[in-house]
């Protein structure tokens, strides 16, 4: 059965892709991202093949094949089959990069270098089977003197190393077949006012120490606390939103990171900084989408669980999120980038700016005032880093 095929698609969801197909797969992600068992309801003219291929470009693999088990709607039995040989696969990634990320840490304690671990393997300790969450790069926030010394001291030891955004205090590279992106800033390119917020959150991580620890095997690994990282998770997948794409695993990482610490969030604190950096009708409509699409509880949905009726505009606002989303694939995955390989500089500022716009105009229907804001925030930030 060829199911790569399907991924060329890029058009799936107003041609290939019935209503069923999406609802199948929502229902899904919904059963395995919460770990109940469920009867579904029944569905007519499934293409599983399509369901496979939404689940692999968003990369939920394993939150739909936890769904599979956990419900009475099962594919054929050759594509089952192959679905599980690859969530086999992905444990196995998912115990190799463990390992290589307790080197890593280790490595750089030794050489007096401290780092958190961001995202990634640290936010996957927050589901019901850690090891069938997609991984990703190994993504490491430093303060600004632990940044520059990573730098100097992995960047031999690298067998590839990007082209440093100075401006974003961000240098990727690959180790031992491992993506790893250095930050020492994990500021956004939306607005000064987010920025802010972002620094704030940097600040309380850096010089007040409120973090919490992952123990990956014998190494403990630092991770941003539960407020800072709520925050974080958040303006992350919210600035792909905005710029890019972003997939249904991000949305579902700050479900789980949210559920997991329900009962130890600041609720005050974190809707003074959501208000702060501007973001509260984003977090107002995300989480109806969490609650109406993902299941999340909604008594479990910081700032929105004061009101436990979602309202027709908050409603209307999900259901858009939920076409954008399922669009654009993960971190853009949908999207054609084929133009970089080809023009650099100013032609490329200029495509980009096209397409960027192009993906704006489909945010401002549910964030109109934000979205132009952004756009306009996101090309001065670009046009002054190409001149």
């Amino acid at each position: 059965m060829n199911i790569n095929k399907y991924t060329q698609n890029n058009l799936f969801f107003n041609c290939k892709m019935n209503s069923n197909n999406k609802e199948v797969f929502i229902s899904l992600v919904k059963t395995g991202l919460w770990e109940k068992e469920e009867r579904l309801s029944s569905f007519e003219g499934v293409e599983w093949e399509e369901v496979y291929r939404l689940a692999s470009e968003q990369s939920v693999l394993g939150l739909v094949l936890a769904g599979i088990e956990l419900s009475n709607l099962k594919p054929p039995q050759e594509l089952l089959l192959q679905w599980i040989g690859e969530v086999q696969m992905l444990e196995q990634q998912n115990l190799a990069m463990n390992q290589f990320i307790a080197k890593l840490i280790e490595r750089l304690r030794n050489a007096d270098i401290y780092t958190l671990l961001v995202k990634g393997q640290g936010i996957a300790q927050c589901y019901e089977r850690p090891l069938w969450r997609v991984c990703g790069d190994v993504d490491l926030l430093l303060s600004d003197s632990n940044y520059e010394r990573a730098k100097v001291f992995l960047t031999p030891v690298a067998d590839h190393v990007d082209p440093e955004d100075k401006e974003l205090k961000h240098l990727g590279m690959t180790i031992d077949s491992w993506v790893v992106e250095l930050h020492g800033t994990l500021r956004t390119q939306m607005s000064s006012r987010i920025n802010n917020g972002v620094d704030d959150v940097q600040n309380d991580l850096f010089y007040h120490g409120n973090v919490r620890s992952w123990l990956d095997g014998g190494t403990q690994v630092f991770l941003p606390d539960a407020n800072n990282d709520a925050v974080i998770i958040f303006t992350h997948f919210i600035h792909h939103f905005f710029i890019g794409g972003v997939g249904i695993r991000q949305i579902c990482d700050w479900c789980r990171l949210l559920w997991t610490y329900k009962d130890s969030l600041n609720h005050g604190l974190l809707e003074e900084r959501i208000r702060k950096m501007g973001l509260m009708s984003e977090w107002m409509a995300f989480g109806a989408f969490a609650v109406e699409y993902l299941g999340m509880p909604i008594e479990a949905m910081p700032l929105l669980n004061d009101n436990h009726n979602l309202n027709k505009c908050l409603k209307r606002k999900a259901r858009r999120i939920c076409e954008v989303v399922l669009n654009a694939g993960n971190f853009g995955h949908n999207q054609d980038y084929s133009y970089r390989q080809k023009y650099s500089g100013l032609i490329s500022y200029l495509i980009t700016f096209f397409k960027r716009f192009g993906e704006f105009t489909k945010i401002v229907t549910i964030f109109p005032i934000d979205a132009l804001k952004f756009f306009i925030h996101y090309v001065l930030n670009r046009f002054v880093a190409v001149v």
